[in-house]
């Protein structure tokens, strides 16, 4: 009995030896609901999941390819990137492109509609190209817009509008409300940088945790005013709060998504194409109804040209850096401008 036992197991455990073999000599071949053979693409990405699941799954029923999006952060992503086949594609912010095209971890792709993506949302050499962007704005309640003709167009003169009550995202709660900071800083220099948002400060009513909270707040008539991503304030128009959006005539910082192909990708091509297809329409129409309003960086869309004429005025990117250097600028507007 105790033979036969030793058989079974035995037997069992290579089974299952065959089967784990059998998937990974498969690599990236999975089968779909009707039993066919999809070629999958892994895609890390900084984003949260949620937000791109249904892209992966527009995309798998469009083209018959799957894509596994891999969460995770920033300082992950640095450690797992230079490891050659264990992803095909990047799709996360700026700062994090740049830094793995200068660690030699991407490799150029110009694909079909990067000529119609402006210099300022993609890599010179090609490592990377955005897909999105998410541009701070002013964000106005409706009826005081209404009884206040002369609203402030400009960071200075939002600064010395003293009538305001002002919302804004706290920020060290979200790395889209310190872009601010730095962007503000880079642009005026950090004298004239930090005194607007100093001058600002006695009509902050509060610092929120999210990128949400501070529209909610104008749309309920709470605060006059907030300084916010554009795409909450859609969000929320869109579920009819009365807002209106004004962009900063001088410029504005903004947030932005792109893809980078990453060195020793097992499925370079699947990937270009994929790349490709975000910076579509269809792409932008998955977002869209799911409740994400960013621009798209392709001006060639029809989403894109909802936005032309609109006179949105882009700071350059503020440069890259450092942890150290962040957390200095951080923590002299805590010390001299928070809790003042």
């Amino acid at each position: 009995m105790r033979r036969y036992t030793v058989l079974l197991m035995t037997s069992f455990f290579l089974i299952i030896c065959a089967v784990a073999g059998g998937v990974y000599i498969s690599g990236h071949a999975v089968k779909s609901d009707n039993g066919t053979s999809l070629s999958t693409i892994r895609v890390y990405t900084t984003l949260p999941v949620e937000s791109v699941a249904r892209l992966a799954d527009e995309y798998e029923s469009l083209s018959r390819v799957r894509v596994n999006f891999i969460p995770v952060t920033a300082e992950e992503l640095e450690e797992r990137a230079g490891i050659p086949g264990k992803a095909d594609m990047v799709l996360a912010d700026s700062r994090v492109l740049n830094r793995l095209a200068g660690l030699g971890w991407l490799v150029p792709y110009v694909g079909e509609t990067s000529d119609a993506v402006s210099s300022v949302l993609k890599n010179e050499e090609g490592f990377w190209t955005a897909v999105w962007y998410d541009p701070i704005v002013f964000c106005y309640n409706r009826d005081y817009a209404a009884n206040n003709p002369k609203l402030p167009m400009t960071w200075h003169e939002l600064a010395a509008d003293e009538g305001s009550r002002v919302a804004m995202t706290d920020f060290l709660a979200a790395d889209a409300a310190s872009n601010l900071l730095f962007s503000l800083v880079s642009q005026y220099g950090e004298e004239n940088g930090f005194n607007i948002f100093s001058e600002l400060h006695p009509r902050v009513v509060q610092y929120s945790k999210f990128l949400s909270t501070p529209v909610r707040m104008t749309g309920m008539g709470e605060v006059d005013m907030s300084i916010a991503v554009q795409s909450e304030v859609l969000r929320y128009i869109n579920d009819g709060y009365p807002l209106r959006i004004v962009y900063p005539q001088d410029g504005t910082a903004f947030s932005m998504v792109g893809t980078g192909i990453l060195l020793g990708a097992a499925e370079d091509e699947q990937a270009k194409a994929f790349a490709d297809w975000l910076q579509g329409d269809e792409a932008q129409l998955v977002l869209q109804t799911n409740g994400m309003y960013f621009i798209p960086a392709n001006r060639n869309t029809m989403a894109y040209k909802k936005y032309t004429g609109k006179g949105i005025v882009l700071f350059d990117a503020p440069a890259d850096l450092s942890a150290e250097r962040r957390r200095g600028l951080l923590d002299f507007w805590v010390k001299n401008i928070r809790i003042r």
